[in-house]
């Protein structure tokens, strides 16, 4: 099975940043289009609060009632101003948490989730091994500042492409008012990208203590691109995210088709007299630059034996040699070829043709 990288060779996006470090990355493909420090750990605040949230929405508990305890009441710091004693719905909470980053709200759903502190903690970091955060330890769920609570720019925006595949979590993070059933006023969002800067925000976190200095993450969708971006110490986040999507992503590395749904005749790869029809069925598209797009090759990889759902094989794409995306190649069966005549006239060509595999 082939698999695809997300660092390629790249002509980095043409722009400035006030971040100390910063990443702009492909939702879809995971391509990395600008890097600045990306990988280097460092204390990164409240955007801590997206492994929060995505643990608790797939926790399976989101209909549950949390009862408040005094430990949350008295976490410093942000707060949706949680009461003793009150009981809120978990799902209340998330919103309470993303919108608001209240750090009250992020310790009454670790505990409700995780039974303690600790024992959210563990589940945090298991997590982030999971989906290949190699730089990043939590020890909290709200991000207030610890020497062992750190993660990087570049591991955060995996999160969150991860997390963006949750359809609920797509949905708070891109809300930008929430009224709680305990509330009687709704929560409003913190994050100005969503709510008025940019119109092509498609959600983000805040977050901010004196050590971290101001951290973002934020999403967003133009022309069927998405987008996520990350900035850790920016004083100036909201300017550098807007010159990040729209200048350093939709601008310069716009998506490319690079393949067409199409059939074409394959020389069998079990036996070398024989031709078969093969299709591929999808759209495969990829954020170039201009200057990259002639850089693109595509190889054929044929499997031995005829895969799950007549999968024979993948079409590889390059840029500069390096692997960056893949489809499947499957083989038409004969009461599906409407033309069998000419695909056989065509394959005897083919024969002749030393090597050919491709359409």
């Amino acid at each position: 099975m082939l698999s695809f990288l997300t660092f390629v060779p790249t002509i980095q996006a043409s722009v400035s940043v006030s971040a100390e470090r910063a990443i702009l990355m492909d939702q879809t493909t995971g391509r990395v289009l600008y890097e600045k420090n990306a990988e280097n750990p460092t204390l990164i605040a409240s955007i801590t609060k997206i492994m929060t949230a995505i643990i608790a929405i797939e926790s399976g508990k989101l209909n549950e009632k949390v009862k408040i305890s005094d430990n949350a009441i008295l976490t410093e710091g942000s707060s949706i101003y949680l009461k003793k004693e009150d009981e809120m719905n978990l799902k209340d909470l998330v919103y309470g948490l993303m919108l608001r980053s209240g750090n009250d709200a992020a310790v009454a759903i670790s505990e409700h989730v995780g039974g303690s502190l600790e024992g959210f903690a563990f589940l945090m970091n298991e997590k982030a091994r999971w989906i290949g955060m190699n730089h990043s330890h939590f020890d909290n769920p709200h991000g207030l500042d610890s020497d062992t609570h750190f993660s990087s720019a570049y591991d955060m925006a995996l999160l969150t492409k991860y997390a963006m595949n949750n359809p609920l979590y797509k949905e708070i993070f891109a809300t930008t008012s929430y009224k709680a059933n305990a509330r009687d006023y709704p929560w409003l969002n913190k994050n100005k990208l969503l709510t008025h800067l940019y119109e092509y925000s498609t959600g983000g976190k805040t977050g901010f203590t004196r050590a971290a200095g101001r951290t973002l993450v934020s999403t967003a969708e133009k022309n069927g691109q998405t987008l996520i971006a990350v900035t850790i110490n920016a004083p100036n986040d909201w300017q550098d995210h807007i010159q990040l999507l729209e200048w350093g992503g939709f601008e310069k590395f716009p998506l490319r088709k690079l393949q067409e749904p199409t059939t074409f005749p394959l020389i069998s790869a079990v036996n070398q007299e024989n031709i078969i029809i093969a299709n591929i069925t999808d759209e495969v598209f990829y954020p170039l630059a201009d200057e990259e797009i002639q850089n693109v090759q595509k190889k054929n990889y044929m499997l031995e034996e005829p895969g799950t759902y007549q999968q024979i094989g993948k079409r590889g794409y390059y840029l500069d040699g390096k692997l960056i995306t893949d489809t499947t190649i499957y083989q038409i069966s004969a009461d599906e070829n409407q033309d069998e005549s000419f695909w056989n006239k065509v394959g005897q060509q083919l024969k002749r043709i030393s090597g050919m595999n491709s359409d």
